[in-house]
């Protein structure tokens, strides 16, 4: 597996290996033992999928507030995602910025994204499905989201923001000057 350390503290790009022949291919997209040896202990608890049928669909900015904070491994199944992570860690020399990663089913690409970061993606292909294994059950009461359109995070999400499919969670979710993050410099 090849692995990536990208510019934000902790979020990594994951590549597992293709093992293919003429039937297809095989890939082992998560062993522990495997990424412990590149410093990657997260221990995984829950496996969610999402399925969105339009292009331009909008999922996040998310959070789980600590004590039930969760770290998230993002793979696509079927179809493509700008997936988008913004470290919101207070006292970290990087709070405020983001980055987006695109991924695609038919690359294999992962994105790990540690706790103290918002989360979201935007489907960029019709028909999409996304996997993500979490290291904490979902909690109603710690859930929380900030506005996936904030002009003052600038996100390239790589569509027409007045296209977008959008839950009514997300269009009410605040502005990012309006929200206090709940994650210290140690999430």
């Amino acid at each position: 597996m090849d692995i990536e350390a990208l510019s934000l503290s902790g979020v990594m790009r994951l590549k597992p290996a293709r093992h293919g022949d003429a039937r297809g291919w095989f890939s082992e997209t998560w062993s522990a033992r495997s990424l412990e040896s590149a410093g990657i202990t997260t221990t995984f608890v829950q496996d969610n999928v999402s399925y969105s049928a339009a292009v331009g669909t909008v999922r996040g900015l998310h959070y789980q507030a600590p004590p039930s904070a969760q770290a998230k491994l993002v793979m696509v199944l079927t179809g493509a995602i700008r997936d988008a992570v913004v470290d919101v860690r207070v006292g970290s020399p990087t709070y405020g910025r983001w980055l987006a990663v695109d991924l695609t089913a038919e690359g294999g690409e992962q994105l790990l994204v540690p706790e103290g970061y918002l989360h979201g993606f935007v489907t960029t292909q019709p028909d999409t499905r996304v996997l993500y294994k979490v290291s904490a059950p979902y909690d109603p009461a710690a859930d929380g989201a900030v506005r996936w359109d904030d002009p003052e995070l600038g996100i390239d999400w790589g569509i027409d923001p007045a296209k977008a499919v959008v839950s009514a969670k997300d269009a009410a979710a605040p502005a990012f000057r309006d929200w206090t993050s709940p994650f210290g410099s140690d999430a």
